[in-house]
């Protein structure tokens, strides 16, 4: 009986020593037992959570840990999400980034280099129905008084820049209510660049905020005929950025900013949009932050 419970003592503490080393290998990355990765629905978060399934799969291998994916309904339950601490990792926009850092402390990592810009930035546009009379944002739309079409209202490309580019073209847009944007007859928020597009093809709007590499894919995939939308206004954006909690420390910074810029599988990089991954830092979206704070847009809206 006493070699009976010394060999079952001797084989707990073996179960017990593997688990226990398992959880070193995490601890000494930085990286917690389950890695919890938030992202911006972009685009409708089914299609979102779906898309990025591959990423999580190519993060489990690399970093030895599972991970789980969250995708909220909207911008701010992602902001949300990372302030009560449920997510570690997240993908943000550059305005959901610097909304989220007024409630939680915040390491930007990486951002991906676009193929169209061949730079960490991405295009933020103004369409109008290709078979629309107007070319011109400041006569055509501001001027005349048009209806315009915003995505979520956290939206760097959806709604901080078109909103920067229609003040530029004589509009009061209010910093505090975001629906109100004179002398724009109507101003709404659709939730994402998809329905942004489907809004001003249907012609609920007559012209809305989008960013221009999701309407090209979007036509890619045929959700939007080709050539249907027609460009009038656009400026560049500094890319979405990769963010952690501070709270994760170095050792997690130096390893997930490895695990992003290592990556070479062509098919994962088009996937998320990259031609390949570099570092920011917090003073990349400064732009985002002045003109965040000057159009109300700082706070993240409920």
């Amino acid at each position: 009986m006493r070699h009976f419970l010394l060999a079952l003592l001797l084989a707990t503490s073996f179960i017990t020593g593997c688990g226990g080393a398992g959880e070193t290998s995490a601890n000494e990355q930085g990286i917690p037992d389950t890695l919890r990765v938030g992202l911006i629905p972009n685009i409708s978060p089914e299609q979102q959570r779906a898309k990025y399934e591959p990423f999580a799969t190519f993060l489990e291998r690399r970093l030895g840990v599972p991970v789980d994916l969250f995708v909220a309904s909207d911008y701010a339950g992602v902001v949300a999400a990372l302030a009560a601490g449920r997510i570690d990792l997240a993908y943000l926009g550059g305005l959901s980034y610097v909304q989220a850092e007024q409630q939680v402390q915040l390491t930007p990592l990486v951002t991906e280099v676009d193929h169209a810009t061949d730079t960490p930035q991405y295009v933020s546009a103004v369409v109008v129905r290709a078979d629309a009379p107007y070319q011109d944002l400041r006569k055509d739309i501001v001027a005349a008084g048009r209806s315009f079409a915003f995505g979520d209202v956290s939206s760097t490309s959806g709604s901080l820049y078109p909103r920067i580019m229609l003040t530029e073209a004589g509009a009061t847009c209010s910093p505090r209510r975001v629906d109100e944007c004179p002398p724009l007859r109507k101003v709404t928020f659709t939730g994402g660049h998809d329905a942004t597009a489907q809004a001003v093809l249907s012609g609920q709007a007559d012209a809305g905020g989008i960013e221009l590499r999701i309407l090209r894919r979007l036509e890619k995939e045929g959700k939007i005929p080709a050539g249907q939308l027609r460009v009038i206004a656009e400026r560049r954006v500094q890319g979405y950025p990769w963010v952690m909690r501070a709270a994760l420390g170095e050792r997690a910074h130096a390893v997930l900013t490895e695990a992003f810029t290592s990556i070479e599988d062509p098919a994962l990089l088009d996937l998320m949009r990259a031609k390949r991954y570099v570092t920011v830092t917090a003073a990349d979206y400064d732009e985002v932050r002045r003109a965040a704070a000057d159009l109300g847009l700082l706070t993240v809206k409920q």
